[in-house]
C-alpha cells in the first residue's frame, strides 16, 4: 500500500477514535492547545500564507471533534496563534508550546491533540518534513514519544 494510502487509512482511524472521546475532551486547554496545534501546523514551514491559513481553518470548522466547541471560538484561538507566529515566528511557538504543554497530564487529551495535528497535517495529501518536525515538536512538549505516531 502506498504511502499515501496508509496515512489516510491511519488518519480515519485516528478520526473514528477521536469522535468517540470527544465528549471528554471539552475544556478550555484542549481547545487551546488544538489550535495552537493547527497554527503549528500551518506554520510549519516557517510562514504561514493566507491561503493555507484559511484551508486550515476551513478544516477545523469541518472537523468532527472540533464541532464540540464553538466555531467562533476556534477561529479566534487559531487566529491569535497564528498572528503570534506570523509576527514573531520563535515567541509565537513558544507560546503555542505552553499551550499544547497544559496537556501533558492529560494523556487522552493530549494524545488527541497530536492525533488532529497529523489528521490537519495530511489532509491536503502531502504530510510533509515540516509539518512532521512540527508534530514532532508537539509530542515532545507533551512527553510523547514521537514513536508512538511513526514520526
Amino acid at each position: 500500500m502506498a504511502l499515501w494510502d496508509q496515512l489516510k487509512s491511519k488518519s480515519a482511524d485516528m478520526q473514528a477514535q477521536l469522535k468517540t472521546k470527544s465528549s471528554q475532551f471539552k475544556n478550555k486547554d484542549f481547545a487551546n492547545a488544538t489550535m495552537a496545534m493547527c497554527a503549528l501546523i500551518a506554520a510549519a514551514d516557517g510562514t504561514i500564507d493566507p491561503t493555507e491559513r484559511s484551508k486550515v481553518a476551513a478544516l477545523i470548522t469541518s472537523n468532527d471533534v472540533l464541532s464540540i466547541f464553538p466555531a467562533s471560538e476556534l477561529r479566534e484561538r487559531f487566529d491569535h496563534y497564528c498572528d503570534k507566529l506570523s509576527s514573531d515566528f520563535d515567541f509565537g511557538k513558544v507560546e503555542a508550546i505552553q499551550a499544547l504543554g497544559k496537556l501533558k497530564k492529560k494523556e487522552d487529551q493530549a494524545r488527541a491533540v497530536v492525533q488532529i495535528g497529523i489528521i490537519i497535517g495530511g489532509a491536503d495529501g502531502n504530510f510533509d518534513d515540516h509539518e512532521r518536525a512540527a508534530v514532532k515538536s508537539a509530542c515532545q512538549a507533551l512527553g510523547i514519544p514521537p514513536a508512538d505516531f511513526d514520526l
